[in-house]
């Protein structure tokens, strides 16, 4: 295992899904985020069955920092009860998964990773 874990939420707009991510990238909870969409979702909410057009954002971060992630998105996110699900990564490249690793530490320093 890498210790690297691969977070998901959806909100309703880019510009939603583009202002959870700068934040959490920005306090170092995450690594890095892509902004996927408009995405269809098909889902079940609130006992009715629906579909809709979402974005989704995608985080990569630790499992140590997940739980920060998680409380930031959660206190930010636009939604009152939204999907937050971290799926571990079983494999990555050795240079990528340093990247995840190193953008989050405490005091890390974005001048380590430039080539």
């Amino acid at each position: 295992m890498t210790g690297i874990v691969r977070v998901s939420t959806a909100t309703a707009t880019r510009e939603e899904a583009v202002a959870l991510a700068g934040p959490a990238v920005e306090k170092r909870l995450a690594a890095g985020a892509q902004i996927i969409g408009p995405v269809t979702s098909v889902f079940w909410h609130l006992g009715e069955y629906g579909t809709g057009e979402e974005w989704q954002a995608l985080f990569k971060t630790t499992e140590a920092r997940y739980p920060a992630l998680e409380a930031d998105l959660l206190e930010r996110h636009p939604w009152d009860n939204p999907e937050l699900c971290a799926v571990p990564v079983k494999f990555a490249a050795p240079r990528c998964a340093e990247w995840v690793r190193g953008s989050v530490a405490e005091g890390a320093s974005w001048a380590v990773y430039r080539k």
